[in-house]
């Protein structure tokens, strides 16, 4: 793990993309890239980042968690396994998801109730406050904010 002070916030980001905009005033870094139980390692990670940045005790605290598991669950299915999770805290909490295939990932158009598969999106899209994907020299990074309010409050998402 690797926690990145506000003194240091505006460094070059990990994908060598430019820095991490100056919101975010505490960074986390996990990186997972051939580490054997990628999902449950990065829920127990991301639930100490809101331990400790005291984010955790409300739903939406266990809606952030859902979503790390769905989107490492699908860089493992989808893109050989995830590189590595960034968390960054400030007025929203920024989680990404990093791997090594440049394929931006796309809901699936009609997921079936009751049938495994081709639901995580639809459940990230669901729960955070906003999500995307971008490609980058070595492959793509999926990411996912939740405010910083509703993580402070539990108060539910603005629909």
């Amino acid at each position: 793990m690797h926690t990145v002070g506000a003194e240091t916030v505006g460094d070059p980001a990990p994908d060598g993309q430019g820095p991490v905009p100056r919101q975010f005033r505490q960074l986390r870094r996990l990186v997972l890239r051939g580490v054997r139980g990628q999902v449950t390692r990065g829920r127990e990670f991301t639930r100490g980042a809101l331990e400790d940045w005291d984010w955790y005790g409300h739903d939406t605290a266990e809606d952030v968690q859902l979503v790390v598991s769905e989107l490492l669950t699908n860089a493992n299915l989808h893109a050989g396994g995830c590189h590595e999770l960034l968390l960054a805290a400030g007025e929203v909490l920024r989680v990404e998801v990093y791997d090594g295939v440049t394929t931006l990932p796309r809901p699936s158009t009609a997921p079936k109730p009751g049938v495994p598969g081709g639901h995580g999106l639809h459940i990230v899209r669901r729960l955070a406050d906003r999500w995307g994907a971008g490609a980058h020299e070595h492959g793509k990074v999926v990411w996912a904010e939740f405010d910083a309010d509703r993580l402070r409050t539990g108060a539910p998402r603005d629909v």
